[in-house]
């Protein structure tokens, strides 16, 4: 029995891409997660997936997620956090109640995914991938508060996962550049920032989901065996490179 995959923040743009990818290549077994339920059990019925409504944030949530999926399907096999939000202000402008928030949505949902995965995949191994931002590997004005979140994102995944490797748990981290996804519209929306953002992305496009899904689903996969600890950045070469624009 191969287990199940659960994918947290299953709704979203990328979330949705990579169920996807995920049932295209012949996983069954998926479980979805994410706060509504509406739109979750529609997402579920398409791939003939089990939906399980909940908040990362709380961790009898998560553990009772955990719990479902197992009894359901007797084990977990891969697991991926793709929950995050968008919190573009000054430090200076960044009051601690909203900085609370941030970490609650980015890190603290990471945290407690993280922790109940390492319990149920301990018996057999598998693979984890946590989602951060290009914008915590390369400094970019007003992206403090997400910066620092995603930024203990990765310090928790790697130590983790020098913790847990002799186990045979593989954990990683995906870091995307701009992506437009249903989260991101409101910045799409605007042509002056789209602009501006697709100059700072080396290839000169900003990201669609399945860019992003497409590197999540490689780390999920068994063929990906040896590689662990790492932070994947699918950022177009944002956090990376500089481009020059071509003269007119």
């Amino acid at each position: 029995m191969q287990g199940c995959i659960l994918i947290f923040g299953a709704t979203g743009g990328i979330g949705s891409a990579l169920v996807q990818i995920l049932h295209q290549r012949g996983q069954e077994a998926l479980v979805l997660v994410a706060r509504r339920a509406e739109s979750l059990q529609a997402l579920a019925s398409r791939y003939n997936a089990l939906a399980i409504p909940a908040d990362a944030r709380d961790p009898q949530a998560v553990r009772s997620v955990f719990e479902k999926a197992q009894s359901t399907y007797g084990k977990v096999s891969g697991i991926a956090h793709l929950i995050g939000s968008i919190y573009l202000k000054p430090l200076m402008a960044t009051p601690p109640e909203e900085m609370e928030e941030v970490l609650a949505q980015n890190f603290w949902s990471a945290f407690h995914v993280l922790r109940q995965g390492v319990r149920a995949l301990m018996p057999q191994g598998g693979s984890i991938v946590l989602t951060a931002s290009a914008v915590a590997l390369h400094g970019l004005p007003n992206h403090e508060a997400i910066a620092a979140a995603k930024g203990a994102v990765i310090g928790l995944a790697r130590s983790a996962a020098a913790t847990y490797a002799r186990r045979g748990l593989r954990i990683n981290v995906i870091a995307p550049g701009l992506t437009q996804t249903p989260l991101t519209a409101s910045l799409f929306s605007r042509p002056t920032v789209v602009e501006l953002s697709r100059r700072y992305h080396a290839l000169g496009r900003l990201g669609k989901p399945e860019d992003v899904a497409q590197a999540i689903a490689f780390l999920l996969d068994p063929a990906s065996s040896w590689i662990t600890g790492q932070v994947l950045a699918v950022d177009g070469g944002l956090s990376s490179l500089t481009v020059l624009e071509p003269a007119a």
